[in-house]
């Protein structure tokens, strides 16, 4: 197996540069692969970040990825359950640490909008204003 960085995943899903986005798919079909949930945070930062991605684009090379023969992601379902929410309009990054917060009860935060936007979710600690 062999894990694979974010400029892997970029020159995938982008192929702004056409002979590293050979390479990147090559290693990716070659597997078995495993993409570490922080390369898919750092991934999103970049895509929406440097090259303007919507978030709807960025959801759909996800599952591109994630979806071809021999990749896998650390901890698959923390990150099918942000994969949800971000669908639902969350921050990534805000839906994949509440994803990831295990079987803590409660998760704090500053960030009053997430804390909004959380209310409700159903398999997620209840998020505690500051």
């Amino acid at each position: 197996m062999i894990a694979i960085d974010t400029n892997v995943v970029v020159r995938f899903l982008v192929a702004d540069d056409q002979r590293q986005a050979d390479r990147a798919e090559a290693v990716l079909r070659r597997g078995p692969v495993l993409v570490p949930k922080t390369v898919l945070l750092e991934t999103e930062w970049v895509l929406r970040g440097a090259y303007r991605l919507a978030s709807a684009d960025i959801a759909v090379g996800f599952r591109k990825l994630l979806g071809l023969a021999g990749v896998g992601v650390e901890d698959a379902a923390a990150v099918r359950r942000a994969m949800d929410w971000y669908d639902r309009g969350f921050d990534f990054a805000d839906a994949l640490h509440l994803a990831s917060a295990g079987v803590a009860k409660q998760f704090a935060t500053f960030d009053v909008a997430l804390a909004r936007r959380a209310k409700g979710l159903a398999d997620a600690p209840v998020v505690v204003k500051q």
